[in-house]
């Protein structure tokens, strides 16, 4: 084990790692890392520590952004850096790219792979706070980008544009992913059921920053034509995260004709199956939603927004259809023209899935941070 290099990946929410990152730490496995998991400890620790990782619990609130907050969280990480020693540390978003970036600094770590996952609505919000946080993240972030061993990984180039104006961080130390990357066979294609009803299917954390409440809105309008579709919400909400949607308001939207709330499922593959149509009506601050990645892996028409993250997910025409954000009405037609096309929803999801397989499957995302990794080893 001590002749071993060591990654240490930081970030939120064991769950999160599970669902988006588990790939990812396989590449680092199968490299021959040491993988270390610094997180919040849950119920998806016993799976991450059956695959070989090892899991470090990290106590205290993901969002918590105040200067003390920030402090008491780099107190703790690098107490724990100090006695683990990595090679390198994987930080995952904003504010454990900051924590992160500066412990890993502090104890002389080989390399720094700072993660954007999307820079959320911080990244477009025109309030009081979001503009002090930017000023804060730009002044942390510069001194980091400017380091020799450090590396930025994004998965969108209107991520990249926003994080340049937080402090510029050198092209050469710049590498874009598209998303975590998901395996096609595990999310095949399945020809469409059978219709009416078409079904049209929602997959992410029941947030408001996700759009669920204009899916809900776009339905009624779209069952109010005539037209028999059906709106599947698959989630559950986040109590920890500031925008999570009441259970009780979810209850309420499912008591909606044409609206039901299924919460968490584990078998997304087979969700997809049984729907038509993915819809992800997000209000923006997205990496590339891993939900997307799956629908188009499993053949299924897009619609979503034109955000950051979205629209470099889907190609509008072609492997699905793009909307103005806060816009129930053009969602509506969208789903409404999908819903009357057998035949474009499917021509749509046969590219959505070729575009999975040639740019977005894990294989390409583990060769590219592979690739990262070496590069740090060997400067």
């Amino acid at each position: 084990m001590a002749d071993r290099p060591r990654l240490l990946f930081l970030i939120g929410e064991d769950w999160f790692f599970r669902s988006h990152y588990r790939p990812m730490g396989r590449a680092a496995r199968d490299m021959g890392f040491d993988v270390v998991v610094l997180t919040r400890s849950g119920p998806a620790t016993a799976d991450l520590e059956a695959e070989g990782f090892r899991v470090i619990p990290w106590p205290g609130d993901r969002n918590a952004t105040s200067p003390l907050a920030v402090l008491r969280a780099m107190r703790h990480v690098l107490s724990v850096l100090r006695a683990e020693r990595p090679d390198i540390v994987h930080a995952i978003a904003l504010r454990n790219m900051v924590i992160g970036g500066y412990c890993a600094w502090l104890v002389g770590a080989r390399g720094t792979v700072l993660a954007v996952t999307g820079l959320g609505l911080v990244g477009a919000a025109r309030t009081v706070k979001a503009a002090v946080i930017r000023t804060g993240l730009r002044l942390a972030l510069w001194p980091l980008f400017a380091r020799r061993r450090t590396r930025v990984l994004v998965q969108n180039p209107d991520d990249l544009r926003a994080l340049r104006r937080l402090g510029q961080p050198p092209d050469r130390r710049v590498a874009t992913i598209g998303g975590a990357g998901v395996d096609p066979a595990d999310y095949p294609a399945h020809p469409e059921p059978a219709a009416p009803p078409v079904v049209v299917t929602m997959v992410s954390r029941m947030l408001w920053s996700k759009g669920p409440d204009l899916a809900v809105a776009a339905i009624r309008r779209v069952r109010e034509c005539g037209v028999d579709v059906r709106l599947q919400l698959v989630g559950a909400s986040d109590p920890g995260n500031p925008r999570t949607i009441p259970e009780a308001t979810l209850r309420a939207w499912a008591d909606t004709p044409g609206v039901a709330w299924l919460g968490q499922r584990s078998d997304v593959a087979e969700v997809w199956a049984g729907s038509h149509i993915a819809v992800l009506p997000t209000r923006g601050g997205e990496g590339v939603p891993r939900s997307l990645l799956e629908a188009a892996s499993c053949g299924r028409a897009i619609v979503t927004t034109d955000v950051p993250g979205c629209r470099h997910s889907v190609e509008d025409g072609v492997t699905g259809l793009l909307v103005p954000p806060e816009d129930a009405d053009a969602l509506a037609g969208a789903v409404q023209r999908l819903a009357a096309d057998a035949e474009l929803r499917q021509r749509l999801g046969a590219a959505a899935r070729c575009r999975v397989q040639a740019a977005h499957s894990e294989t390409h995302v583990a060769a590219s941070v592979q690739a990262l990794w070496q590069g740090l080893l060997d400067s």
